[in-house]
């Protein structure tokens, strides 16, 4: 028996490398890694930037799934703290943690592990249902994020909606369209590909 960080069925990763203990947690940590990188890519905002990490985090969850998904994220926030400067603004530690975007960060754990679980059930092979998925886990990480700004800031309901959701409403459905458009591609260059090798890509 093979072991693994990934649990229930295959995802896009597991038709690229085969599962298996060290591959998965290579994948965590390149999963956290991105986020980071694409973390960097910001628009300064207070009291929360708009930055690439949502789109990292749709296309970690959806291909590895939904437990390594988490888990990279878990990774990502647990190293932050630790004092990596990957967070946005290359911000790191706990009080940055738990400053007024900490909450997001918190959202992308959730975020991918549903982007995760429904890209188990394929519904990222075709480009409506991706769309839905990644719009879904793009909610996710506000309805855990605006609570947590509007607690730290002391924002009321309309300030913390203007504050942390409005300005990301067109990037937000911008990223989820790339991804939407992405990672069907990419199963079907991989299903093209197992063809020609006479497999049979389920």
């Amino acid at each position: 028996m093979t072991l693994s960080l990934a649990v229930g069925r295959p995802t896009l990763a597991d038709h690229v490398v085969p599962r298996g203990l060290v591959t998965d947690i290579s994948l965590v940590v390149g999963g956290a890694a991105l986020t980071g990188l694409l973390a960097q890519v910001a628009i300064p905002l207070w009291p929360v930037p708009i930055t690439g990490q949502t789109l990292a985090v749709l296309l970690v969850g959806s291909t590895l799934g939904a437990s390594r998904g988490a888990l990279s994220m878990l990774v990502y926030a647990l190293v932050g703290v630790a004092g990596v400067p990957w967070f946005s603004d290359s911000g790191h530690g706990i009080a940055w943690l738990l400053g007024s975007s900490g909450g997001y960060i918190v959202g992308f754990i959730l975020a991918a592990a549903l982007t995760g679980w429904l890209a188990q059930r394929q519904w990222d092979r075709k480009f409506l249902h991706a769309a839905v998925t990644f719009l879904a886990g793009s909610g996710v990480v506000f309805l855990i994020g605006l609570p947590w700004l509007a607690v730290v800031t002391g924002a009321d309901l309309v300030q913390t909606l203007q504050w942390g959701l409005v300005p990301f409403i067109p990037g937000g459905i911008v990223k989820a369209l790339v991804a939407a458009a992405l990672i069907p591609a990419i199963w079907q260059s991989v299903r093209r590909l197992d063809e020609a090798k006479g497999g049979d890509l389920r």
